[in-house]
């Protein structure tokens, strides 16, 4: 039906030719069908290409996320099928069966399920989203949740060496790991972690506790307490997972486990190992790729900043630097610009550490201190590959800045990040590395600094009376007070009562205009800079944020304790 689907769509002026096309190269690139392809990338509602297919077909259309559906009905089509044919089994009225599919069109799954079932077949149209969402939750294997887990736990059952560091035995920490509660209780934890959107897992080690926290939208919640004697046994089965060296509990270990969560989907946990006090923390990051959000429109970029931030790298050379603390979502801004450049006519290198997503197209690097590979290792080699486009994951020192200023000079498209507060603060950065203020002003296109805010759940945010002069002190001026509504958060099924859902990006972007290149050259302060770029039409991160809470994507707390205010 694809081809057919998008032939219709543009002749009812549903979606445009230039539209359709994209989602035809983007199938023929990743095999998706046209209208999810059409769906993700915002050309037409889900709500409305159900509408079109359920008008066009003469068949209702139904919303599987309100509808209950009887266990009974759902073991008239195995799990197998279901997923082969995308078609959740809805509801049977006498001989036959009601079926929800997102092509109404397709005989051979109809006439296959008819075969399979012994029932005649009624179909209804949802989204292919719905039906895949649906299908994880109804045919999902239910197994003990963590509370149950734990329940079952007698500490007789896991024999842990007690004693001081010089008594623990490899063998022994390695056959208590392998044992089945404690892997079944680590494995547990990590579908846990991916089912709540957890970015990232904390195993901490306390001297009379044991405890296990989840980061969710940038807040660290805890979830359990395994009982102390689980300590070493946990800890070393998550080394084995990681292909750790399980008798070294001195010295800090970085490694990764990878999870296959079936129907082709992996999942990526990034290890690190530090020794405590009280013995080893583990802190896994969760690297999920089908969650990665590559599209530049969605990331929270306000319209103007985001034609500055295209044009900054559209350009053939110079340098742009995004910026901001560890977790302001730098990475994914980067991949989402080597994303929009990663063409065939382009050679681009990238040097990370560590490499946490892998594309095709795009020659990635691992760092390797231990063995001299660093940043300005991989620049240099980068230079002599008939480099277009340069990624570098951080600049850290003078050299790694000097190699990547002078990549920048010589006809290369650089790109990278750097630790500094706001965009102005960048350059005093930059200066204070060494590098001179004439190639600043030569080798940058902009800066780009960002923060990461809590996204309101849209389904439970409610209105928040709040005093004009706390909205003044805030930021906003005295003509937008009173002309927009300040919500907060509520608490909802959708968002485990959290009041949150995702987090959104707050972006401000400098380019570096004429204006303040003299500056630059002149030496001036950084809050000069600041206010020459405010006056050239720079926004500032709390001018970003405040603009979020007018939306209501977040809250005015959030946007305030996430960006500083813009004092001179």
């Amino acid at each position: 039906m694809s081809g057919r689907l998008g032939e219709l769509l543009v002749r009812e002026n549903l979606i445009s030719l230039q539209q359709l096309q994209k989602a035809q190269e983007e199938s023929r690139k990743s095999g998706g069908r046209i209208g999810s392809l059409l769906v993700k990338q915002g050309s037409i509602a889900e709500s409305d290409l159900t509408g079109f297919l359920s008008k066009q077909y003469g068949v209702p259309s139904i919303d599987l996320r309100d509808f209950e559906i009887d266990p009974e009905v759902l073991k008239l089509v195995p799990k197998a099928t279901a997923e082969k044919h995308l078609v959740v089994p809805v509801n049977r009225t006498g001989a036959s069966l009601v079926v929800a599919m997102s092509d109404p069109s397709n005989i051979f799954a109809i006439d296959d399920i008819k075969f399979l079932t012994g029932y005649n077949i009624d179909v209804v149209v949802a989204s292919e989203q719905a039906i895949r969402e649906a299908l994880d939750r109804l045919y999902a294997e239910k197994g003990p949740d963590l509370d149950e887990v734990m329940m079952g736990f007698d500490d007789s059952e896991v024999a842990v060496v007690e004693g001081g560091d010089d008594d623990f035995n490899a063998v022994d920490l390695e056959n208590s790991a392998a044992e089945a509660p404690v892997v079944k209780l680590v494995n547990l934890i990590l579908l846990d972690a991916i089912k709540k959107g957890a970015s990232d897992i904390h195993v901490e080690p306390y001297e009379k506790e044991f405890r296990v926290r989840f980061r969710i939208d940038g807040v660290l919640y805890e979830v359990m307490k395994p009982p102390m004697k689980l300590k070493n046994a946990i800890i070393s089965r998550l080394k084995i997972m990681s292909e750790l060296d399980i008798s070294e509990r001195r010295l800090p270990q970085d490694g990764r486990i990878k999870l296959k969560l079936g129907k082709g989907k992996e999942m990526d946990f990034r290890v690190s190992v530090c020794p405590t006090l009280f013995g080893e923390k583990v802190v896994m990051r969760l690297l999920d790729k089908s969650n990665l959000q590559l599209d530049m429109t969605k990331l929270g970029f306000e319209e103007a900043q985001l034609k500055e931030f295209l044009d900054a790298i559209d350009r053939p050379y110079g340098m742009v630097l995004v910026t901001g603390p560890t977790g302001s979502g730098k990475t994914t801004t980067l991949y989402s610009a080597l994303s929009k450049l990663n063409e065939v006519a382009w050679n681009i290198s990238t040097a990370e550490d560590p490499v946490e997503f892998n594309f095709f197209g795009i020659n990635q690097v691992q760092m390797h201190e231990d063995i001299g590979l660093n940043f300005a290792a991989a620049l240099r080699s980068f230079l002599r590959q008939d480099p277009d486009i340069i990624m570098v994951g951080e600049i850290r020192d003078f050299e790694t800045a000097e190699i990547g200023v002078k990549a920048a000079l010589t006809g290369h498209l650089v790109l990278s990040t750097l630790h500094t507060n706001d965009a102005p603060g960048t350059v005093s950065r930059l200066l204070n590395m060494g590098i001179e203020p004439f190639l600043v002003t030569a080798s940058l296109n902009a800066i780009v600094a960002q923060r990461l805010c809590r996204r309101l759940c849209p389904d439970c945010k409610k209105p928040l009376a709040v005093e004009d002069q706390a909205l003044l002190d805030a930021g906003f001026s005295p003509d937008e007070v009173g002309t927009f509504q300040v919500f907060d958060k509520a608490g909802c099924k959708n968002c485990n009562d959290r009041g949150f859902k995702g987090r959104v990006a707050v972006y401000e972007v400098m380019p570096i205009w004429d204006g303040l290149k003299e500056l630059i050259i002149q030496g001036c302060s950084t809050a000069e800079l600041k206010q020459e770029a405010i006056r050239l039409g720079f926004r500032t991160l709390r001018m970003s944020a405040l603009s979020k809470v007018k939306l209501g994507v977040t809250t005015l707390s959030e946007a305030l304790g996430n960006t500083a205010p813009d004092k001179f």
